[in-house]
């Protein structure tokens, strides 16, 4: 059992991030907001994935203006992501987002932060502060000779003090860089510092195989270590991909109970059944499934059951024959090109 730091909480529309609060999985919109059926139809898909917040980027006021309409079209916590111009932040307040992530000390003056900070006091907003090793303040580069960890805790807790100067206190902090092991210390550095809730990950993790490398490693290893409250694993290509990640990793660390967990082996001189053929199969099969269930699928019947003893229901092959199994024991014998269909229809009556 993994013992988590303890952090305080914040509200996120409906969902709750630190303290005991579940570890939330986010995504970000790779859509243009001012395009609001896309946008909404991305946010849709995001969701049914498993998706719990959706941060949208905001470039100008006709983005912001778009966030009425799509914060009215679904029932999940929007997300504004805002740079340089307070205006903008202002205005994704007035249209219905329910965090926002801005830092303080780049969208202009103090007086123009605490406007921002008492809208989003007045409607209970939570504000992320988003540092990032790709423009961290030169001030601070230059200080510790590059965007080095202790660099991007710098810049983290500076932001933070200009917020708790203005009495602004629902914050959330994140500190990503595309190097999984400045990340790793960062977060490390940053949890003995402060009791504000975390929002981890690897940013500009890369394409869907590497990146989902990256980040499993990276927000593995800190989730293992008791650090986050939420995540985002960043992938060049569909959104919805790193709600699968991240869902994933959250289910092998134990921090995620709900749907199908799927193991499978990595095949042998002994595998007599098109095993990788079958794995691939029952996985796409699997998915979208409501069932709390452990699934296995195994190549041989010498090891097979006995290594997925744990798994509630699975396949160990044969040749050209497979068996079904439940809990490590043998229930049926079924000829290959039958596996499949067969499987499933025992996980359907489940």
């Amino acid at each position: 059992m993994i013992t988590r730091n303890k952090t305080r909480q914040v509200k996120i529309g409906n969902i709750s991030i630190g303290g005991n609060a579940p570890i939330a999985v986010q995504s970000m919109c790779n859509t243009d907001p001012r395009n609001v059926e896309a946008s909404l139809a991305q946010i849709r898909a995001l969701r049914t994935a498993g998706c719990d917040i959706v941060r949208l980027a905001v470039p100008d006021l006709a983005a912001a203006d778009a966030l009425k309409e799509i914060t009215a079209g679904v029932d999940m916590p929007m997300v504004a992501d805002i740079h340089f111009d307070y205006r903008l932040a202002l205005r994704a307040i007035e249209n219905g987002i329910a965090k926002l992530r801005i830092n303080p000390g780049n969208i202009g003056s103090r007086d123009k932060v605490e406007l921002v900070a008492r809208a989003c006091q007045d409607r209970g907003i939570p504000i992320r502060i988003g540092v990032n090793s790709g423009s961290l303040e030169k001030d601070l580069l230059e200080t510790y000779g590059g965007p080095v960890p202790e660099a991007l805790v710098a810049s983290a807790l500076r932001h933070a003090a200009i917020l708790d100067e203005v009495n602004f206190h629902d914050v959330i902090i994140s500190i990503k860089s595309s190097n999984v092991l400045r990340t790793i210390e960062a977060y490390r550095l940053l949890a003995q510092k402060t009791d504000l809730p975390l929002h981890i990950g690897v940013t500009e993790a890369g394409t869907l195989w590497r990146g989902t490398i990256k980040s499993a490693v990276g927000i593995g290893t800190l989730l293992a270590e008791g650090i986050g409250d939420t995540l985002r694993v960043s992938l060049t290509g569909d959104p919805v991909e790193e709600i699968k990640v991240g869902r994933e990793i959250l289910k092998s660390l134990g921090h995620l109970k709900e749907g199908i967990e799927f193991v499978s082996c990595p095949t042998c001189g002994r595998t007599e059944i098109d095993l990788i053929g079958i794995a691939n199969e029952v996985e796409k099969r699997l998915e979208g499934l409501d069932k709390e269930i452990k699934v296995a699928v195994m190549g041989c019947v010498v090891n097979g059951p006995g290594e997925a003893r744990d798994a509630d229901i699975g396949i160990a092959g044969g040749k050209g024959v497979g068996m079904i199994f439940k809990k490590g024991l043998i229930v049926r014998r079924v000829k290959e090109e039958e596996l499949v269909e067969a499987l499933m229809a025992e996980i359907e009556n489940m």
